[in-house]
Protein backbone atom coordinates (compact mmCIF):
# COMPACT_ATOMS: atom_id res chain seq x y z
CA UNK A 1 0.00 0.00 0.00
CA UNK A 2 3.24 2.40 0.65
CA UNK A 3 3.89 2.47 -2.92
CA UNK A 4 0.13 4.00 -3.42
CA UNK A 5 -0.54 6.02 -0.74
CA UNK A 6 1.67 9.47 0.49
CA UNK A 7 0.34 11.84 3.35
CA UNK A 8 0.75 15.06 3.79
CA UNK A 9 3.51 16.24 6.52
CA UNK A 10 0.34 17.37 8.40
CA UNK A 11 -1.54 14.57 8.18
CA UNK A 12 0.95 12.27 9.43
CA UNK A 13 1.89 14.54 12.66
CA UNK A 14 -1.86 14.17 12.83
CA UNK A 15 -1.97 10.61 12.70
CA UNK A 16 1.09 10.06 15.27
CA UNK A 17 -0.99 12.32 17.54
CA UNK A 18 -4.22 10.38 17.47
CA UNK A 19 -5.67 13.63 15.84
CA UNK A 20 -9.04 13.58 14.41
CA UNK A 21 -8.91 13.91 10.28
CA UNK A 22 -11.46 14.67 7.80
CA UNK A 23 -11.44 13.67 4.15
CA UNK A 24 -12.27 16.07 1.66
CA UNK A 25 -12.85 15.78 -2.14
CA UNK A 26 -11.03 17.30 -4.88
CA UNK A 27 -13.89 17.19 -7.40
CA UNK A 28 -15.01 20.28 -5.78
CA UNK A 29 -11.89 22.10 -6.97
CA UNK A 30 -11.50 20.79 -10.17
CA UNK A 31 -14.98 20.01 -11.43
CA UNK A 32 -17.87 21.38 -9.31
CA UNK A 33 -16.71 25.54 -9.12
CA UNK A 34 -14.83 28.01 -11.32
CA UNK A 35 -11.45 29.97 -10.72
CA UNK A 36 -10.36 31.23 -8.29
CA UNK A 37 -13.79 30.77 -6.16
CA UNK A 38 -12.38 26.46 -6.05
CA UNK A 39 -8.66 27.15 -4.81
CA UNK A 40 -10.21 30.32 -1.97
CA UNK A 41 -13.18 27.92 -0.95
CA UNK A 42 -11.14 25.19 -0.33
CA UNK A 43 -8.10 27.09 1.22
CA UNK A 44 -10.99 28.19 3.59
CA UNK A 45 -12.86 25.25 4.08
CA UNK A 46 -9.46 23.64 5.20
CA UNK A 47 -9.03 26.66 7.75
CA UNK A 48 -12.66 25.88 9.69
CA UNK A 49 -11.79 22.24 10.03
CA UNK A 50 -8.66 23.23 11.69
CA UNK A 51 -10.34 25.86 13.76
CA UNK A 52 -12.75 23.51 14.81
CA UNK A 53 -10.10 20.52 16.31
CA UNK A 54 -9.48 18.19 13.48
CA UNK A 55 -7.03 18.14 10.44
CA UNK A 56 -8.10 18.32 7.03
CA UNK A 57 -6.85 15.80 4.08
CA UNK A 58 -7.94 16.82 0.78
CA UNK A 59 -7.66 13.72 -1.53
CA UNK A 60 -6.41 13.56 -5.41
CA UNK A 61 -4.55 11.36 -7.36
CA UNK A 62 -1.17 12.55 -8.59
CA UNK A 63 1.55 11.38 -10.66
CA UNK A 64 0.70 7.49 -9.86
CA UNK A 65 -0.26 8.15 -5.68
CA UNK A 66 -3.15 8.84 -3.78
CA UNK A 67 -2.52 12.33 -1.62
CA UNK A 68 -3.76 12.09 1.28
CA UNK A 69 -3.63 16.00 1.71
CA UNK A 70 -2.56 18.33 -0.61
CA UNK A 71 -0.12 21.16 -0.38
CA UNK A 72 -0.96 25.30 -1.24
CA UNK A 73 0.90 24.53 -4.63
CA UNK A 74 -1.50 21.75 -5.44
CA UNK A 75 -4.37 22.88 -4.85
CA UNK A 76 -3.62 26.17 -6.79
CA UNK A 77 -2.46 23.58 -9.57
CA UNK A 78 -5.99 21.31 -9.46
CA UNK A 79 -7.70 24.79 -9.28
CA UNK A 80 -6.36 25.90 -12.59
CA UNK A 81 -5.75 22.44 -14.31
CA UNK A 82 -6.85 21.51 -17.73
CA UNK A 83 -8.44 17.87 -18.48
CA UNK A 84 -8.68 16.55 -14.70
CA UNK A 85 -10.10 13.32 -15.06
CA UNK A 86 -13.25 13.15 -12.74
CA UNK A 87 -12.36 9.50 -10.78
CA UNK A 88 -14.64 7.40 -9.18
CA UNK A 89 -13.97 3.73 -8.37
CA UNK A 90 -13.99 2.32 -11.76
CA UNK A 91 -10.90 5.44 -12.63
CA UNK A 92 -8.48 4.90 -9.88
CA UNK A 93 -6.65 1.81 -11.05
CA UNK A 94 -6.73 3.49 -14.36
CA UNK A 95 -4.93 6.47 -13.13
CA UNK A 96 -2.56 5.12 -10.56
CA UNK A 97 -1.01 2.98 -13.53
CA UNK A 98 -0.64 5.89 -16.14
CA UNK A 99 0.35 8.22 -13.60
CA UNK A 100 -2.94 10.97 -14.65
CA UNK A 101 -4.33 13.70 -12.47
CA UNK A 102 -7.40 12.50 -10.97
CA UNK A 103 -9.91 14.67 -9.14
CA UNK A 104 -11.84 12.20 -6.58
CA UNK A 105 -15.51 12.31 -6.42
CA UNK A 106 -17.38 10.97 -3.13
CA UNK A 107 -17.06 8.19 -3.95
CA UNK A 108 -13.38 7.62 -5.16
CA UNK A 109 -12.90 9.68 -1.59
CA UNK A 110 -14.72 7.58 0.41
CA UNK A 111 -12.63 4.82 -0.65
CA UNK A 112 -9.26 6.57 -0.38
CA UNK A 113 -9.95 7.42 3.11
CA UNK A 114 -10.81 3.79 4.73
CA UNK A 115 -7.43 3.33 3.06
CA UNK A 116 -5.88 5.90 5.10
CA UNK A 117 -8.01 5.28 8.14
CA UNK A 118 -10.34 8.08 7.94
CA UNK A 119 -13.61 7.89 8.96
CA UNK A 120 -15.21 10.97 7.97
CA UNK A 121 -15.65 12.78 5.23
CA UNK A 122 -16.93 16.13 4.37
CA UNK A 123 -18.65 17.32 0.97
CA UNK A 124 -20.88 19.19 -0.33
CA UNK A 125 -23.87 16.74 -1.72
CA UNK A 126 -23.98 13.26 -3.07
CA UNK A 127 -24.69 11.80 -6.12
CA UNK A 128 -27.84 10.04 -6.64
CA UNK A 129 -30.62 8.24 -8.41
CA UNK A 130 -30.94 10.77 -11.42
CA UNK A 131 -34.48 11.38 -12.38
CA UNK A 132 -35.40 9.24 -15.20
CA UNK A 133 -33.19 6.65 -14.01
CA UNK A 134 -36.02 4.06 -14.48
CA UNK A 135 -35.27 4.30 -17.99
CA UNK A 136 -31.23 5.33 -18.26
CA UNK A 137 -30.06 3.54 -14.79
CA UNK A 138 -28.22 6.90 -14.14
CA UNK A 139 -27.40 6.11 -10.45
CA UNK A 140 -24.31 7.32 -9.01
CA UNK A 141 -21.67 5.18 -7.69
CA UNK A 142 -21.84 7.20 -4.36
CA UNK A 143 -24.60 4.99 -3.28
CA UNK A 144 -23.09 2.33 -3.93
CA UNK A 145 -19.67 3.04 -1.90
CA UNK A 146 -22.19 4.39 1.13
CA UNK A 147 -22.97 1.02 1.34
CA UNK A 148 -19.93 -0.87 1.59
CA UNK A 149 -17.20 1.36 2.39
CA UNK A 150 -16.89 2.59 6.47
CA UNK A 151 -16.76 6.50 6.09
CA UNK A 152 -19.41 8.03 7.28
CA UNK A 153 -20.46 11.25 4.85
CA UNK A 154 -21.32 14.77 6.27
CA UNK A 155 -23.17 16.62 3.46
CA UNK A 156 -26.56 19.14 2.34
CA UNK A 157 -28.28 15.82 1.75
CA UNK A 158 -28.87 15.02 -2.13
CA UNK A 159 -28.30 17.31 -4.73
CA UNK A 160 -31.59 18.73 -5.89
CA UNK A 161 -30.89 18.00 -9.47
CA UNK A 162 -31.51 14.19 -8.49
CA UNK A 163 -34.58 12.06 -7.72
CA UNK A 164 -34.26 12.19 -3.90
CA UNK A 165 -37.40 9.65 -3.01
CA UNK A 166 -35.88 7.32 -5.13
CA UNK A 167 -32.30 8.10 -3.63
CA UNK A 168 -33.67 7.44 -0.67
CA UNK A 169 -35.44 4.46 -1.24
CA UNK A 170 -32.01 2.77 -2.50
CA UNK A 171 -29.91 3.77 0.71
CA UNK A 172 -32.75 2.02 2.48
CA UNK A 173 -32.10 -1.11 0.55
CA UNK A 174 -28.58 -1.03 1.01
CA UNK A 175 -29.11 -0.03 4.87
CA UNK A 176 -27.51 3.21 4.88
CA UNK A 177 -28.81 5.24 7.77
CA UNK A 178 -29.84 8.79 6.78
CA UNK A 179 -29.16 10.72 9.66
CA UNK A 180 -30.72 14.24 9.62
CA UNK A 181 -28.32 16.72 11.70
CA UNK A 182 -30.78 19.14 13.91
CA UNK A 183 -33.65 18.55 11.06
CA UNK A 184 -36.52 15.67 10.42
CA UNK A 185 -36.41 16.33 6.85
CA UNK A 186 -33.54 15.33 4.18
CA UNK A 187 -32.39 18.69 2.95
CA UNK A 188 -31.97 19.05 -0.70
CA UNK A 189 -28.82 21.01 -1.31
CA UNK A 190 -29.37 24.72 -2.14
CA UNK A 191 -32.79 24.20 -0.09
CA UNK A 192 -32.66 23.17 3.87
CA UNK A 193 -35.26 20.90 3.33
CA UNK A 194 -37.13 18.41 1.54
CA UNK A 195 -40.55 16.67 1.47
CA UNK A 196 -38.77 13.16 2.36
CA UNK A 197 -37.94 12.33 5.92
CA UNK A 198 -34.89 11.12 7.60
CA UNK A 199 -34.65 8.04 8.90
CA UNK A 200 -33.16 9.68 12.58
CA UNK A 201 -32.43 12.92 13.92
CA UNK A 202 -29.11 13.65 15.85
CA UNK A 203 -29.19 17.27 17.85
CA UNK A 204 -25.32 16.77 18.95
CA UNK A 205 -21.76 16.17 17.61
CA UNK A 206 -21.63 13.53 20.20
CA UNK A 207 -25.32 11.42 19.60
CA UNK A 208 -24.16 11.71 16.10
CA UNK A 209 -20.29 9.96 17.06
CA UNK A 210 -22.10 7.28 19.49
CA UNK A 211 -24.46 6.42 16.36
CA UNK A 212 -21.50 5.83 13.88
CA UNK A 213 -19.02 3.79 16.15
CA UNK A 214 -22.12 1.59 17.62
CA UNK A 215 -23.01 0.76 14.04
CA UNK A 216 -19.53 0.08 13.14
CA UNK A 217 -18.24 -1.48 16.56
CA UNK A 218 -21.07 -4.40 15.71
CA UNK A 219 -19.23 -4.99 12.62
CA UNK A 220 -22.44 -3.35 10.14
CA UNK A 221 -20.33 -2.19 7.00
CA UNK A 222 -21.07 0.92 5.22
CA UNK A 223 -21.30 3.93 5.74
CA UNK A 224 -23.72 6.63 6.75
CA UNK A 225 -25.00 9.78 5.82
CA UNK A 226 -25.11 12.52 8.12
CA UNK A 227 -27.44 15.05 6.55
CA UNK A 228 -26.92 18.66 7.62
CA UNK A 229 -29.20 21.76 6.64
CA UNK A 230 -27.94 24.75 4.60
CA UNK A 231 -28.24 27.72 6.97
CA UNK A 232 -31.48 29.61 6.29
CA UNK A 233 -29.85 32.57 5.58
CA UNK A 234 -28.39 30.93 2.67
CA UNK A 235 -31.00 28.71 1.37
CA UNK A 236 -32.93 29.54 -1.38
CA UNK A 237 -36.53 29.12 -2.06
CA UNK A 238 -37.26 25.19 -2.85
CA UNK A 239 -40.18 26.22 -5.43
CA UNK A 240 -37.68 28.70 -7.54
CA UNK A 241 -34.39 25.99 -7.54
CA UNK A 242 -36.88 23.23 -9.26
CA UNK A 243 -38.14 25.31 -11.80
CA UNK A 244 -34.90 26.06 -12.93
CA UNK A 245 -33.92 22.59 -12.55
CA UNK A 246 -36.84 21.24 -14.46
CA UNK A 247 -35.50 23.80 -17.32
CA UNK A 248 -31.89 22.87 -17.13
CA UNK A 249 -33.31 18.73 -17.45
CA UNK A 250 -34.97 19.33 -20.34
CA UNK A 251 -32.16 21.06 -22.12
CA UNK A 252 -29.99 18.50 -21.33
CA UNK A 253 -31.94 15.89 -22.63
CA UNK A 254 -32.25 17.97 -25.93
CA UNK A 255 -28.48 18.54 -26.21
CA UNK A 256 -28.17 14.43 -25.39
CA UNK A 257 -25.92 14.67 -22.75
CA UNK A 258 -25.69 11.71 -20.60
CA UNK A 259 -23.77 9.72 -17.84
CA UNK A 260 -22.05 11.73 -16.02
CA UNK A 261 -21.52 14.66 -18.06
CA UNK A 262 -25.20 15.33 -16.80
CA UNK A 263 -24.49 16.74 -13.42
CA UNK A 264 -21.88 19.26 -14.35
CA UNK A 265 -23.99 20.47 -17.02
CA UNK A 266 -27.17 20.83 -14.57
CA UNK A 267 -24.72 22.42 -11.67
CA UNK A 268 -23.12 25.26 -14.25
CA UNK A 269 -26.97 25.77 -15.82
CA UNK A 270 -28.46 26.54 -12.59
CA UNK A 271 -25.52 28.83 -11.76
CA UNK A 272 -26.29 30.53 -15.34
CA UNK A 273 -29.72 30.56 -14.34
CA UNK A 274 -29.85 31.73 -10.46
CA UNK A 275 -27.61 34.53 -11.45
CA UNK A 276 -24.81 33.46 -9.16
CA UNK A 277 -26.72 32.81 -6.34
CA UNK A 278 -26.64 28.96 -6.80
CA UNK A 279 -22.45 29.51 -5.85
CA UNK A 280 -22.58 31.34 -3.17
CA UNK A 281 -25.24 28.46 -1.61
CA UNK A 282 -22.86 26.08 -2.48
CA UNK A 283 -20.04 27.81 -0.71
CA UNK A 284 -22.05 28.44 2.46
CA UNK A 285 -23.35 25.05 2.96
CA UNK A 286 -19.61 23.36 2.60
CA UNK A 287 -18.48 25.74 5.05
CA UNK A 288 -21.13 24.44 7.58
CA UNK A 289 -20.70 21.05 6.85
CA UNK A 290 -17.43 21.45 7.63
CA UNK A 291 -18.22 23.44 11.13
CA UNK A 292 -20.38 20.33 11.80
CA UNK A 293 -17.38 17.83 10.82
CA UNK A 294 -15.32 18.79 12.77
CA UNK A 295 -17.60 18.65 15.65
CA UNK A 296 -18.02 14.63 14.83
CA UNK A 297 -14.94 14.07 14.16
CA UNK A 298 -13.41 15.05 17.43
CA UNK A 299 -16.54 13.23 19.39
CA UNK A 300 -15.88 9.99 17.05
CA UNK A 301 -11.97 9.77 18.20
CA UNK A 302 -13.09 9.83 21.83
Amino acid sequence: MKQYLSYSQEVLEAKEKGLPVIALESTIISHGMPYPQNVKTAREVEQIIRDGGAVPATIAIIDGQIKIGLSDEELEMFGNAQGVAKASRRDIGYLLATKKIGATTVAATMICAELAGIELFVTGGIGGVHRGAETTMDISADLEELAMTNVAVVCAGAKSILDIGLTLEYLETKGVPVIGYGTDKLPAFYTSESEFDVNFRSDSPAETAAILRAKWDLGLRGGALVANPIPAEDSIEASFINGIVENALAEAVQQGIAGKDVTPFLLGKVKELTEGKSLEANIALVKNNARVGAEIAVELIK
